[in-house]
């Protein structure tokens, strides 16, 4: 069963060493205090525990085994420690060296207090009064208050009718679904065309991600291509569907590049393994990488799964977090719109989100997919399958088309909201240098140059000392590492074995979002546990 659970994540024998640390990494400290967690409600309830234990028709044994199996280590056994630290400090404890965590683990924007979109929660604050927008002195008192624009807009939702309150149609609010096929024809021009038909509105990206590999995975022997690293979500959804991780290795000294030859070899070896690989996994820009692929290289692997017979999947949630003017966004959709051979054959599932970009409303679970070329059959089905969840967040679907048909030029709305995206943009860019250019000054330290998304990935040069020190505990280096900077600075980051890494080589991944002001005196603390920690372990 372990040597099953194991081959989820990898396909090829020369990395099951590996397999197995990233199997293991975090998840003996999570046990650990997990298991401290029962004995202290033990404590509390006496024989209650044992009691209802002997009792239950859900264990550990019982239970599906694939749940015990995925990880998620963006929210794992450092967050979960993070969040304990915070709990003693707001308790009033001192035995740490600072007085607030930071949070640079997850892209959670507003939560590291960017500020909302205003037009957005202005529509959505109209629409949340319901009744007041068929009150047409109550709507002229609106106009006292907000641009008309505004209240246009939310009266053109209320008029669907959109209740933000009550349930949409499955798939989600025609009049969105209108505005993000809109959207997506004017992004990628070229004669692309949209359709409203092919959209599904859904709670957050990931959702219509686990949906779709959901669908893909029909047995065990199916096999998805992820990158390395990943954003765990893949791994974990695929594990949970009983299906094989197939790993290709993005080049970090190339900038986090993909070649063809080493897609090639990943296939071919899952392929001499039994697995049936029928889908590729791109996140562009990158997470946890922050890479841009360029037009060529899109082009190369459209072309690759052409020849493979493989369902691209294009997860591109981070599309207008792009900071390098050399390297600007491309969609899938558009590359394949100009490859004539290609463009009516090929499918596509391409995702969007509210939770990242300029807006960042990863509260609202807001995000599409749009789906090309898939068999009007298994479009039905997927239908079917959304709506036995009746239909995301109503509220966030509005928010989905505010974002996808913002305020245009001639709008009242246009000016404001235009001054926060840029001025939000801005400082996201600069945050991203200077965090990498501080890695890069570090010795034992570098970082790719940021192309875009929210994350750095800096490598780590881990001295042997603390490999051993590691693995005494059971631990992977990189997590020594976070664990430590974590106690140390309040800093909480994720270590690079939750994405998957080349064996030997270790990172950690860590947003750009920390509020700017904050900036300089966090990665000065930063800075000297880094020194601190790497003289500790000096061979």
């Amino acid at each position: 069963t372990h040597t099953h659970t194991l081959s989820h994540y990898h396909t090829h024998t020369h990395t099951r060493t590996h397999t197995l640390t990233l199997f293991v990494c975090c998840w003996t400290v999570q046990i650990r205090m997990i298991f401290q967690g029962v004995v202290r409600s033990s404590l509390k309830v006496g024989k209650t525990l044992s009691v209802s234990r002997s009792m239950a028709a859900l264990t550990m044994e019982t239970m599906n085994q694939s749940v015990i199996s995925a990880r998620y280590e963006v929210r794992g056994a450092i967050p979960i420690l993070a969040e304990q630290i915070e709990k003693e400090l707001k308790a009033g404890s001192d035995k740490y060296p600072f007085d607030r965590v930071v949070h640079a683990n997850i892209g959670n924007p507003q939560a590291l207090k960017q500020i909302p979109i205003r037009y957005f929660r202005e529509v959505l604050s109209l629409l949340e009064l319901d009744d007041e927008l068929n009150d047409p002195m109550k709507v002229k008192k609106f106009r006292e208050v907000f641009n008309d624009d505004v209240v246009d807009r939310a009266l053109a939702y209320y008029r669907l009718p959109a209740r933000i309150g009550a349930y949409s149609g499955s798939t989600g609010l025609s009049l969105v679904r209108d505005e993000i096929a809109t959207f997506i024809e004017r992004r990628d021009g070229d004669g692309v065309k949209a359709n409203p038909d092919n959209i599904i509105l859904t709670s957050g990206a990931s959702e219509g991600i686990a949906l779709l590999l959901e669908a893909i995975i029909a047995n065990p022997t199916v096999g998805i291509m992820i990158p390395v690293p990943q954003y765990p979500l893949y791994s974990a959804t695929i594990t949970l569907n009983n299906g094989h991780a197939v790993d290709y290795y993005l080049d970090e000294e190339s900038g986090w590049s993909t070649s063809l030859d080493e897609l090639q070899r990943s296939i071919d070896h899952a392929r001499n393994e039994g697995v049936n690989v029928r889908s590729l996994v791109v996140i562009n820009p990158g997470n946890p990488t922050g890479q841009t692929l360029t037009h060529h290289a899109i082009e190369e692997t459209i072309d690759f799964c052409a020849k493979n017979n493989l369902l691209i999947i294009a997860d591109e949630v981070y599309q207008a977090n792009v900071y390098n003017d050399d390297f600007p966004f491309h969609s899938f959709r558009k590359v394949l719109n100009s490859m004539p051979e290609y463009k009516d054959k090929v499918e596509l599932a391409s995702f969007h989100s509210l939770s990242k970009g300029m807006v960042g409303e990863c509260g609202r679970r807001g995000g599409y997919m749009e789906l090309v070329n898939i068999d009007p059959d298994v479009l039905v089905q997927l239908n079917k399958r959304v709506s036995i969840s009746l239909c995301s967040n109503v509220g966030s679907q509005v928010m989905m088309g505010m974002l996808c048909d913002p305020p245009k030029e001639t709008d009242g709305s246009y000016e404001m909201l235009n001054l926060q995206i840029n001025t939000i943009k801005a400082s996201l860019k600069r945050r991203a240098n200077k965090l990498s250019n501080a890695f890069n000054s570090w010795e034992g330290m570098d970082c790719q140059e940021p192309q875009g998304a929210m994350y750095l990935f800096p490598r780590v040069y881990i001295p042997k000392k603390a490999v051993e020190a590691a693995e005494a505990q059971h631990l992977e280096p990189d997590m020594l590492y976070c664990m430590d900077l974590l106690k140390e600075t309040g800093l909480c980051v994720v270590p690079g074995c939750g994405f998957g890494q080349k064996e030997g080589t270790y990172h950690f991944r860590c947003t750009i979002l920390p509020p700017e002001e904050e900036l300089d005196e966090i990665m000065s603390s930063v800075k000297e546990f880094h020194h601190r920690w790497m003289a500790k372990y000096a061979d």
